[in-house]
């Protein structure tokens, strides 16, 4: 992972959203609350949110057959 959040994407998103019917989002692998509070996340709340979704390797961000 890109050891500074500037090198990173604003945000996990995809656009491929499924957190109105599921707990994690498919498309990018945040929690529903983590997605609607992303913008009030500290860096270092950011930072561990990016590291636990690359970590878990499983949405579709990761994957190489996305789309």
């Amino acid at each position: 992972m890109a050891s500074n959040l500037h090198d990173l994407p604003d945000s996990p998103c995809i656009g491929v959203c499924s957190t109105l019917f599921d707990d994690v989002c498919k498309g990018c692998g945040r929690t529903a609350t983590e997605v609607s509070n992303w913008v009030f996340l500290s860096d270092e709340e950011k930072r561990a949110v990016w590291m636990r979704i690359e970590q878990e390797g499983t949405a579709m961000r990761f994957r190489n057959d996305k789309l």
